[in-house]
């Protein structure tokens, strides 16, 4: 039978030290995940076998809710795959717009989207979450970019993919003032019973 106070000096020098490389470890990935690596892009791309539909907006009217309205562009692949969807997001009751990009899954998300009309500055828009088949970027948008967006004739978007290859698309805004502005094409409305 072991004497378990004679195991006892052991048992604390393996804990001591045992515990020791794990709490480096964990110090080590707490480092890098406050300083994400800096990789740049390696080079450009155009996809040019996207075809977009025009602007149109599609509101919905929840029972009781305010009214929020999306106006969007939706870019397609040859297959009919969706590769491309821009949405600007507006509430009846707020000042503030949201933009939504959705883009293909197997792009670099630690780069951001960027967005540039015709030559102007570009406006960086961050990933927010992916699903299975896209990925979403989303923020808040900037009233200057939604200007831009009226009076521009294009909009270039710029995401980097896995490969670390920057892809861009140029999207038609001819029509981005117009729907915007305008009736919906469509109201989808709730009602609810209480």
């Amino acid at each position: 039978m072991v004497d378990i106070r004679h195991c006892l000096p052991g048992l604390l020098l393996a804990a001591v030290f045992g515990v020791t490389p794990i709490t480096g470890a964990v110090a080590r990935e707490k480092s890098q995940v406050a300083k994400p690596a800096e990789v740049a892009a390696r080079g450009p791309r155009e996809a040019k076998d996207i075809t977009y539909g025009d602007w149109q907006k599609l509101c919905f009217k929840p029972g009781g809710a305010p009214t929020l309205c999306r106006t969007s562009i939706t870019g397609r692949f040859p297959t009919g795959q969706m590769a491309v969807r821009i949405d600007l997001i507006e509430r009846e009751d707020s000042k503030t717009a949201r933009l939504q990009l959705f883009v293909p899954v197997g792009m670099h998300l630690q780069h951001a989207v960027k967005l540039t009309v015709d030559q102007g500055s570009p406006h960086q828009v961050p990933y927010t979450w992916c699903l299975t088949n896209a990925c979403i970027a989303g923020d808040v948008a900037d009233s200057k970019l939604i200007k831009d967006m009226e009076s521009g004739k294009a909009l270039v978007l710029e995401v980097v993919d896995s490969n670390l290859l920057s892809l861009t698309t140029t999207l038609p805004l001819a029509q981005f003032a117009s729907a915007r502005k305008g009736p919906p094409a469509k109201t989808m409305q709730q009602d609810v019973d209480e």
